[in-house]
């Protein structure tokens, strides 16, 4: 038997040690529910689960998803919270104005607040906003209490948000073109 190459052992890791991919997306798992339907020999159970996904630098995506088990069902929300990514206009660590939207019975109320006040919001509401990269908001939750349709109503308000370079003010002008004739 030949002998072995040490040089050979020391590029080897062993198979557990793979290197980590680092994470572009924080990744929080909001809901998970146990579901069934039901068959001729009983009920068949699966997993629903929520997901937000977010950067924190102002891209957020919200998903659900069944599966099998709960890691299936984790990670096929992930992947359609991926597909649905939305980009929302943050102003100072705020948003730039007040919105509020409705999905079935959720209606969601979000404004801005001024610095340090920190985020007022809570259950899915709150996470969607931090992973938004928010810090600075006030909310509230008008309606059903359903995990589900509220996570998609803060998404629905944080999409009809418009950035402040795109407001038209009362003489019929953007802003951008009245700061551009401030500056002059």
């Amino acid at each position: 038997m030949p002998p072995k190459n040490n040089q050979n052992n020391q590029n080897r890791r062993p198979r557990n040690e793979m290197p980590k991919e680092e994470k572009e997306f924080d990744e929080r798992v909001v809901h998970i529910d146990r579901v069934a339907r039901v068959v001729k020999g009983g009920r068949r159970f699966r997993f629903r689960a929520l997901v937000v996904i977010g950067d924190h630098k102002s891209r957020v995506g919200i998903g659900t998803a069944k599966g099998a088990d709960v890691t299936a069902a984790v990670q096929k929300a992930v992947d359609v919270a991926k597909k649905n990514l939305v980009t929302v206009p943050i102003y100072k660590d705020t948003i730039p104005h007040e919105a509020e939207a409705k999905v079935s019975g959720a209606r969601i109320l979000i404004k801005p607040a001024s610095p340090g006040t920190g985020l007022i919001a809570g259950g899915v509401v709150r996470v969607v906003l931090e992973v938004a990269g928010i810090h600075n908001a006030l909310s509230k939750s008008l309606g059903s209490a359903n995990k589900i349709n509220t996570a998609y109503a803060t998404l629905a308000a944080l999409q009809s948000i418009e950035p402040a370079d795109k407001w038209v003010t009362k003489s019929g002008k953007t802003a951008k073109k009245v700061a551009e004739k401030v500056e002059k």
